[in-house]
């Protein structure tokens, strides 16, 4: 009965694995920069498949094995994840998820041990869940909740209109659609100069008309860098210089 309870645990934990591994690799495609979730789900994926074949020979992962390796991926998931979510504000799904895999593993592997624990060890190994909890609801809320990407969507536009890419579901202008937002406004007058100068160069000229207006309710091309406003046309101009006579020209401080 203890065998069959065991080899029970250690296929739910695969599966575990595979649909953490499984919802990266899913929701990356809603990220403006898909990768980093991307791989780690992939990566997740064929740790998953190493372990369920690995259950068929005579000596499979143990349950400890499965939790020391949800601790120690999880860990290296909560360190990149955190990284994106608070510096680089690229990727919202890699620590909330990397916080599941590291709250299971940590809890499972003290709770195998709490017999062997003395009363101070247990309140201390208590409160650590707590702490543990509170921190993966943190995560949770921030990432997958309230994770708002317009500055990275920005930027994927920004990549996107230097490769040529203009339209599409990663293209400059899907992007750019998605980088503003009510409580950055600096990012709106960015997005929407952009999409002014993409829909000319284009011939769009009703959505050009639509968002030149979005632009003038937000100040204007004033409250747009110089730097940006020449990127966007260097770009466009490096994708086909004869149809730069549709954008209104560069003002002369624009030029330098």
């Amino acid at each position: 009965m203890l065998i069959f309870e065991t080899n029970t645990l250690q296929w739910i934990l695969i599966c575990f694995e595979a649909v953490v591994g499984l919802l990266l690799f899913i929701g990356s495609r809603s990220q403006p920069f898909p990768q980093p979730s991307r791989r780690f789900g992939l990566f997740i994926l064929s740790l998953a498949s190493l372990a369920a074949v690995g259950q068929m020979a005579p000596n499979p992962v143990t349950v400890t094995g499965h939790l020391v390796l949800l601790t120690g991926v999880g860990s290296f998931g909560l360190l990149a994840g955190i990284h994106h979510l608070v510096r680089t504000r690229r990727e919202v799904l890699l620590a909330p998820f990397s916080g599941f895999f590291f709250c299971v593993g940590v809890g499972g592997l003290m709770v195998q041990t709490w017999e062997s624990l003395n009363q101070f060890e247990q309140w201390s190994g208590f409160l650590s869940l707590v702490l543990l909890g509170g921190g993966q609801t943190w995560l949770v809320f921030r990432g997958l909740l309230i994770g708002r990407l317009p500055l990275a969507w920005s930027q994927a536009g920004m990549v996107a209109l230097q490769r040529g890419q203009l339209t599409g579901e990663y293209g400059a202008i899907a992007c750019f659609e998605k980088g503003w937002d009510a409580e950055e406004e600096h990012l709106n007058p960015m997005a929407y100069l952009a999409l002014h100068r993409i829909n000319l160069f284009i011939e769009d000229k009703s959505a050009a008309e639509e968002w030149h207006e979005s632009l003038l309710s937000v100040g204007g091309e004033e409250g747009v860098a110089v730097e940006w406003i020449q990127a966007i046309h260097e770009s466009l101009e490096r994708i086909d210089p004869s149809r730069m006579s549709r954008l209104p020209p560069l003002n002369p401080s624009e030029q330098e």
